[in-house]
């Protein structure tokens, strides 16, 4: 592992990354704010989700720095008496969990369908591909709202432990199609070359030439589409949980939160909206860049 970091940090891909200003900014915020969701419940000034340490009385309070100071909580509250700035690391935990793991269940379909379809070819192609078209019909948020309909008439009682499943569930069912077609578009082109030739003249195993030859030659257009989309699921988490279908009010995620804040936001309290808002932008915008960086660096044609 450490001679596979040294040789990515001293090769192309390390030296584009020193030199890139844009892409060392773009991970310092990711990262700070990767710390702060895992280590929240450290470095975090309040627990917000302990409701017996909330006050009703401090709803709705200012930042510290519209009134005067006295108040000890930095960012402000919201209407329930959460500290806000608690609330963004607890809330950025939430999005980036349902995120990675909505990715991580999206690429390992996308890319095991992907490669059936473009080594196998023939009806398993055909098939696979008929399946994308359908699956493209259907915005994630279309899908999260037929799964929540579904789970609230089967169990009623469950809603708030099934909330977090609907999520991933509707964000990898729209995401791995993705995966599969970049995946397959790269294996046609793999499987017709010397290499995987010479590999079948020796006897080896479809499977296994699938998963030792083709499949390490495909990966540098997927970790490019993987990045981009775990800024993209968490966008789609905030949007689900703004409309109501995503996580329960009790849990602070991002969505949940500006959903919140909205209510008074033409009341005067801004911030309860606001700071949420630029969290998640915060996070979108910089694993977006990373992900630009990432296929710059990958493909020596663009630099």
């Amino acid at each position: 592992m450490s001679n596979w970091l040294s040789r990515w940090w001293g090769g192309d891909v390390g030296h584009s990354f020193r030199t890139s200003p844009v892409a060392m900014v773009a991970a310092l915020v990711a990262a700070t704010c990767l710390f702060c969701a895992v280590f929240a419940g450290w470095v975090a000034p309040h627990n917000p989700l302990d409701l017996a340490t909330l006050e009703l009385s401090d709803a709705r309070l200012p930042p510290a720095w519209i009134d005067g100071g006295s108040s000890k909580y930095v960012l402000g509250t919201d209407s329930q008496g959460r500290d806000i700035l608690s609330a963004l690391m607890y809330g950025a935990r939430i999005s980036l969990a349902v995120g990675l793991a909505s990715v991580l269940l999206s690429l390992l379909i996308g890319v095991t369908l992907g490669l059936l379809a473009g080594y196998l070819g023939g009806w398993i192609d055909a098939a696979l591909m008929r399946l994308c078209d359908v699956m493209l019909s259907f915005p994630a948020i279309l899908v999260a709202l037929l799964i929540a309909g579904v789970g609230r008439a089967l169990f009623p009682h469950a809603q708030d432990s099934l909330a977090f499943g609907v999520l991933i569930l509707s964000i990898t069912l729209t995401g791995w199609v993705q995966y599969a077609r970049t995946v397959r578009g790269s294996t046609l082109v793999e499987r017709s070359k010397e290499y995987v030739q010479a590999a079948r003249v020796t006897g080896v195993s479809s499977a296994r030439i699938m998963r030792r030859h083709v499949l390490p030659n495909v990966l540098g257009p997927v970790m490019v589409l993987a990045t981009i989309q775990v800024a993209t699921a968490i966008i789609i988490e905030a949007t689900l949980s703004f409309l109501g279908v995503g996580a329960p009010p009790t849990s602070p995620s991002l969505g949940s939160l500006i959903q919140e804040g909205n209510k008074f936001l033409f009341s005067g309290e801004w911030w309860i909206t606001v700071f949420p808002g630029l969290m998640l932008m915060a996070i979108a915008l910089s694993v977006n860049l990373l992900g630009d960086w990432l296929r710059d660096a990958l493909n020596p044609r663009l630099r």
